[in-house]
């Protein structure tokens, strides 16, 4: 079971880790909750504890969960986490030079979807599940934006398991760098001109990490 800590909390001891190693800062509670509501949106506590224990148990072990490669200087190299995807097509799909297999809806993530759908009012037709499997895993800088997500997306992630550290920095302006912590159950909303202007990561961590779940809900007006 995972304990619940209040988020600032977390956010003041993860400040005192960073301030000494130099790291990126993370966002103030008034820094985060001042950031333009048109990029962003965040519910620490989406789903309940008990909601977050049983999805984030039964994805773990009844996931597809596949290793992929990508290409890097002209080289294929294994991503560093796994993933699957999901979507209302079952056809493959290409993103960021991997091809998904896209897995018909399991009820589980269905429910999750009309959740979100009906609770912010959007509409999502996939989803890509990552795990990272311990602190070494991580996905690099990068924007969420290809033409068939369409004019500033908006891309629903939620977070299960480990807490990890979510970063962001100013696509021109690198030194323009904040981070904020996504724990068990949480759900942080990208839209607007976000994937325009920033790029974002999860970055391998010096601290031990088990295993967490991330998944992103997306509009694609083009699988295959």
């Amino acid at each position: 079971m995972m304990m619940k800590v209040p988020l600032w909390d977390r956010i003041k001891l993860i400040k005192k880790v960073y301030k000494t190693m130099g790291q990126l800062s993370l966002f103030s509670a008034e820094e985060f909750y001042t950031f333009p509501k048109d990029l962003l949106e965040f519910r620490e506590h989406f789903l309940t504890l008990k909601e977050s224990d049983v999805l984030f148990s039964h994805l773990l072990g009844n996931t597809p969960w596949k290793q992929r490669t990508q290409t890097m200087y002209d080289k294929k190299v294994l991503t560093p986490r796994l993933t699957a995807w999901y979507g209302d097509s079952e056809k493959s799909y290409k993103l960021g030079g991997s091809e998904f297999e896209v897995n018909a809806w399991t009820p589980e993530l269905l429910s999750l979807k009309k959740k979100i759908e009906q609770v912010f009012g959007y509409e999502f037709n996939s989803v890509l599940l990552n795990l990272y499997r311990d602190h070494n895993d991580s996905v690099a800088w990068h924007r969420d934006k290809e033409s068939r997500y369409g004019n500033r997306p908006v891309i629903a992630s939620l977070s299960l398991g480990e807490t990890r550290k979510f970063d962001f920095r100013k696509l021109n302006h690198h030194n323009r760098k904040h981070s904020i912590p996504l724990p068990h159950g949480s759900l942080l909303i990208m839209k607007g001109d976000l994937q325009e202007n920033w790029e974002h990561r999860i970055a391998k961590s010096s601290l031990l990490m088990k295993e967490r779940i991330n998944l992103t809900f997306r509009l694609v007006s083009e699988i295959a």
